[in-house]
């Protein structure tokens, strides 16, 4: 019986879970045996008892869970503590970051443990019920807006009184990723004003679509990213970036900024002279503050008042929110879980599926991902050769007679759609949301 553990999360910010009773229960029913850490779910109001009716077992001694289980779930980086006491050959699921922590590969790779990564997750249509940054992103981008708001000094919608009209607050949103979507939605929903920018055209429609007027940058080169995240832009589209949003800027109310580039620092899309701007009592909240922030005077982790403007550099937004965004982690992971499980029960990684090829950093003794090994100086691994297919067998003599007969009219094939980007699955989402 393959057996799952799932750990207490140690950092101290951190209130989430890697499962919750929904999804062991899922588990339990598969024919996996589950092992939680006490108290591992106190932080998202999951008590032990609700994990016991679920089919779990509670284990007090996090080292014996750890050395026991065949697969470990988790959310945060493993500290080298956890790793020398996981089983050799076992699997853990976790955010990793590899690129930034190259001594915990090695760590991993040496006990021969099947490290998967849900930040190196494909970002594909298939992917999206795995994809854990866009499931935590949405939750983020929702508690941003509402974070605004509580620090603003007035209220978001217009209001008619007997005393008169009250303006709308006006947002400005830069990032049209899906954090950048859901706080686009969620001030709307509130009554806010809403603009939004983002260097990717494609999202000019998907802001739209949500009710926020897209603010472009036009005249200048747009560099195109992959994987679904924008590509840090050149000098001449930051400066013209710069330029336009300075006016924008000095309107605003509150600015909600999620730039972030893949294992790179924050860029800068608020500057101090920006900030020297805005209007005494406005609000900036930096999503991107746990890679150093998009505004220049970004405290990561802290929140400071500059230039009479409030500036919020959070850190694990999604922690905030620990009920709903445990329960979108625990299922992004027991979707990986079940997808590698055969109807026997039985666990197995293949690289033949192409999330489990993207998104592991090493297995059984070696480092799978090519940028890992680029960075840890490891030659690039030969690629298998495609398989031949199988000859079809020759069929029966008895069914020989039958090639003479008519064939059945072939109905044309429908035609293929292209695959959708989960930014663009969540703007739909939201703006049948919003129609209701």
């Amino acid at each position: 019986m393959v057996s799952v553990f799932i750990p207490k999360e140690t950092p101290e910010d951190e209130r989430r879970v890697a499962a919750t009773p929904d999804t062991i229960k899922k588990m339990v029913g598969k024919g996996l045996k589950v092992i939680v850490q006490s108290d591992a779910g106190a932080g998202a109001h999951i008590s032990d008892d609700q994990y016991k009716e679920a089919g779990a077992e509670i284990e007090g001694d996090r080292k014996k869970g750890l050395a026991a289980a065949d697969i470990t779930l988790q959310i945060n980086i493993p500290t080298e503590d956890d790793i020398a006491a996981m089983k050799e050959g076992s699997s853990l699921i976790s955010f990793l970051w590899a690129f930034e922590h190259l001594e915990l590969v090695k760590k991993l790779n040496d006990r021969k443990i099947s490290m998967f990564s849900m930040d190196s997750i494909p970002r594909t249509t298939r992917a999206q019920k795995d994809d854990a940054l866009s499931s935590q992103a949405s939750l983020a981008g929702y508690k941003a807006v509402l974070v605004a708001a509580n620090h603003l000094h007035k209220i978001l919608p217009m209001m008619m009184t007997p005393a008169g009209t009250i303006k709308p607050s006006r947002f400005v949103i830069i990032g049209v990723g899906v954090a950048g979507l859901q706080a686009i939605a969620t001030a709307k929903r509130l009554g806010a004003i809403v603009e939004a920018t983002d260097p990717r055209p494609e999202t000019k429609e998907q802001a739209e679509s949500l009710g926020g007027k897209f603010l472009e940058v036009k005249g200048v080169e747009v560099k195109q990213g992959t994987g679904g995240y924008a590509a840090e832009q050149t000098d001449e589209y930051k400066k013209a970036q710069a330029d336009m949003l300075a006016e924008a800027f000095k309107n605003a109310d509150a600015i909600i900024t999620t730039a972030l580039i893949p294992y790179k620092k924050a860029p800068i899309t608020i500057t101090a002279d920006h900030v020297k701007s805005m209007k005494p009592g406005s609000v900036i909240i930096d999503l991107a503050s746990e890679r150093g922030g998009n505004c220049e005077l970004t405290e990561p982790g802290k929140t400071v008042i500059k230039e009479g403007v409030t500036i919020v550099g959070d850190l694990n937004w999604p922690s905030t929110v620990a009920v709903n965004s445990s329960d979108m982690y625990a299922k992004n992971v027991q979707n990986i879980l079940f997808d590698s499980l055969d109807k026997e029960g039985n666990f197995k990684w293949d690289y033949a599926d192409e999330i489990v090829d993207g998104a592991m950093v090493c297995h059984a003794g070696e480092v799978h991902h090519p940028k890992v090994r680029e960075l840890m100086g490891l030659p690039a691994l030969a690629k298998e050769e495609p398989k031949e297919e199988p000859k079809a067998e020759e069929k029966p003599a008895e069914d020989a007679a039958k090639a003479d007969e008519k064939p059945a009219e072939a109905k044309p094939a429908e035609e293929e759609k292209p695959e959708e980007s989960s930014e663009a699955t969540e703007a739909k989402t939201e703006a049948k949301e919003e129609e209701k």
